[in-house]
């Protein structure tokens, strides 16, 4: 249960970052060369992502890791 809570959390993180972003589920994926889908389960909480696709999520929404985790 704590892994689909934690999932939920970065989740949900991910989205409010993307929204401030000014991003679309389908712009984020294009710069991340994943599908719509992809974005919108790891937004869910329904998907785990790799290290490799965190950096690329930081560097697409302009922030450090840091600043991405820094409110979780």
């Amino acid at each position: 249960m704590e892994k689909e809570t934690n999932l939920y959390v970065f989740g949900q993180r991910l989205k409010t970052l993307r929204k401030k972003s000014k991003l679309t589920q389908a712009k984020l994926a294009e710069k991340l060369d994943v599908s719509t889908n992809f974005i919108g389960m790891v937004e869910r909480g329904k998907r785990n992502t790799t290290i490799d696709k965190l950096f690329k999520i930081a560097d697409a929404l302009d922030v450090t890791l840091a600043q991405f985790f820094e409110t979780l």
